[in-house]
């Protein structure tokens, strides 16, 4: 018999749960509308403008480090909460600090946020979901991502254009939005973030981290509302119960059985090695790589919106298709257009001006990367890293897939301007191609399909 299930209810926590994923993307993106300003004001050299970029992704790793420990201690939603005020505080401390080292100060509180929220808001969605729906489900969160990217790009555009001639009466006012724009953008992202703290509280905590505490009757509330039928929550319960047979163990010492560190280690080296395969080096550096195909700077900011835009779009496919395609299959065939794009891109800088190919021949190219890869790893490293790991040590092991994601993040955004200038742009493109064959491989060999599989199941594959 099929069971039923209260589907507004599963994808109203999902969605609450995803605008986690607003505030990240905004938090990333809006970094790029500040630099000249905040440059400017503070008489920033070139290693303390790298310093004001990069210190968000100091803060992530540490907040990817410390989520998992929080979120199995203190609950899901809990933690949520508080990447909500971090996010806040930080929002608020940007628009309103005294000297660089305030605004360093907030950045990177800012930072916590994000590696907390990027750990916990899809962890969170897969274990409310119904198995059938949990790709598309989690995809929200990556959507949401590319939502707050875009936010955070009009946003900026939206304060520059009306600092023209727009004019408040309140000195602050003044300062924050008119004479030191930079202030406004960090601060608008204090609506969203407040909105994601209220929002919370309409939400209940995860039924599979209620059992693993033993708080039964609370986990049964939830999951009766999830399951019409009484009977179907309490097989789900049944289901969950028969997976907890070591819970009283350290969860130390549970990521050293053999079925679960195997999960681990694939799960961080997925997370680490699609960093490299030039993800975040098109979002953070895509306009360097235009300018260097010889596109003024206008157009290279045109090109990129563009880019944020197809990022978006494609992220809304995938989540329509990936529980009816599959995990794996979306990778095999957005990595293979990763590669023939990332080709395509290298030959435009090795021959691009001795065949006459015009400017149009990178953007093509460009945009098809983007949309292979928002369609295949992006969409998916979130729902695998949420799915694949037994709930007793489900925060633990994501917290560890997240700290290799970040420092994958963290290494690519330092690498890729050396890697531009000595190994040339295709030089640079044509590594990042190369990488993508071996997650093709480790994709095929070391991952199970987990599409349509509950929880339980992927966790006595990874145990038998």
């Amino acid at each position: 018999m099929k069971t039923q299930t209260n589907t507004g209810y599963i994808v109203f926590l999902s969605v609450v749960a995803a605008i986690g994923g607003i505030l990240f993307g905004y938090d990333t993106a809006v970094i790029s509308g500040t630099i000249a300003g905040v440059a400017t004001q503070f008489g920033l050299d070139a290693m303390q403008q790298g310093w004001f970029v990069g210190c968000a992704l100091v803060g992530s790793i540490a907040g990817v480090a410390v989520a998992g420990v929080m979120s199995d201690r203190f609950g899901r939603k809990r933690t949520m909460l508080v990447s909500a005020v971090l996010f806040t505080v930080s929002a608020v401390g940007c628009a309103l600090c005294a000297d660089f080292q305030q605004l360093i100060l907030y950045r990177i509180i800012g930072g916590v946020g994000i590696g907390v929220v990027s750990i916990v808001s899809p962890m969170y969605i897969s274990e409310v979901a119904v198995a059938r729906w949990r790709g598309s489900l989690v995809s929200l969160y990556q959507l949401a991502i590319t939502v707050g990217f875009l936010a955070a790009y009009l946003v900026n555009f939206g304060i520059l254009r009306s600092a023209e001639t727009a004019h408040y009466a309140s000195e602050t006012m003044q300062r924050i939005w008119i004479t030191e724009r930079w202030r406004g953008m960090f601060g608008a992202e204090t609506l969203p973030a407040a909105l994601f703290f209220l929002v919370l509280f309409f939400i209940p905590e995860s039924p599979r981290w209620l059992l693993l505490r033993g708080s039964d009757e609370r986990a049964r509330t939830v999951l009766s509302r999830i399951y019409p039928a009484r009977h179907d929550a309490e097989q789900e319960i049944a289901a969950v119960r028969a997976t907890f047979r070591k819970s009283d163990e350290p969860q130390w010492r549970a990521l050293l059985e053999p079925g679960i560190r195997r999960a681990v280690a694939i799960g961080a080296f997925i997370a680490i090695l699609g960093q490299f395969m030039g993800v975040n080096a098109v979002l953070y550096y895509g306009p360097t790589i235009f300018e260097n195909a010889g596109l003024s700077s206008g157009d290279s900011l045109f090109s990129q919106v563009l880019v944020g835009t197809v990022n978006m779009l494609t992220t809304v496919l995938a989540l329509a298709i990936i529980d009816r395609v599959g995990r794996k299959q979306l990778v095999y065939w957005g990595v293979s257009g990763m590669i023939l794009s990332l080709i395509g891109i290298g030959v435009y800088f090795l021959f691009g001006t001795a065949w006459g190919l015009p400017n149009a021949f990178l953007l093509v190219f460009f945009l098809f990367y983007v949309f292979c890869c928002a369609v295949s790893i992006c969409a998916v490293v979130f729902v695998l890293l949420s799915e694949m790991y037994p709930t007793r040590v489900r925060g633990i092991a994501m917290s560890i897939a997240g700290l290799s994601l970040w420092v994958g993040t963290y290494l690519i955004g330092q690498l890729t301007p050396w890697m531009l200038e000595n190994l040339t742009p295709a030089g640079t493109v044509f590594l990042f191609a190369a990488m993508c064959i071996p997650y093709i491989v480790i994709m095929w060999r070391a991952v199970p399909e987990t599409t349509g599989r509950s929880l339980e199941e992927i966790e006595k594959y990874w145990m038998n």
